[in-house]
């Protein structure tokens, strides 16, 4: 199997990452969550998407889609469309699966999977982040972690509009 093949089978359905869940399950291993846009790929980004895979064994990365960044950041998003973006964040090696969803929130994702951890970045409060009311009621454990300072997407095409 060539690099290309082994990224894109880290592009999952719901169904079959339940699957794979259900046997990470059995070996005792933490799944974490988080989700975003993810529209054009900064530092800020894989640094989040690092340090959320330090809370646990197995990182899983809910995406947006392109209807639904549009819904949140207007008709000129996303820059990059929803399989370019998913076969980013699957090329890094800490990610071990990325899911798309269509709605504004992964609430419902949240509930299908029911990761042990959800993070999200510092401009979220816990009482703030989607489905985190469905993971603390499971036993499981929301964290926020700190944003990396001067980088964001918007910042960024901002940035080349100026130029």
């Amino acid at each position: 199997m060539d690099k290309i093949q082994v990224i894109q089978q880290k592009i999952l359905t719901l169904p079959e990452l339940k699957r794979l869940q259900a046997g990470w399950k059995l070996m005792d291993q933490k799944t974490v969550f988080t989700n975003g846009c993810f529209d054009i790929l900064h530092r800020g980004h894989v640094s989040l998407l690092a340090q959320a895979a330090e809370k646990g064994q197995k990182l899983v990365v809910g995406l947006n889609t392109d209807a639904s960044v549009k819904r949140l950041k207007g008709p000129h998003r996303p820059v990059v469309q929803e399989q370019d973006r998913a076969f980013m964040l699957a090329t890094l090696f800490f990610v071990d699966a990325v899911i798309l969803f269509d709605e504004d929130t992964p609430e419902q994702l949240i509930r299908a999977l029911l990761p042990d951890v959800l993070v999200k970045g510092g401009d979220y409060t816990p009482e703030a982040v989607a489905g985190a009311s469905t993971i603390t009621e499971h036993g499981g454990e929301v964290i926020i972690i700190p944003l990396v300072n001067g980088y964001s997407t918007t910042g960024i095409i901002q940035r080349m509009k100026e130029e």
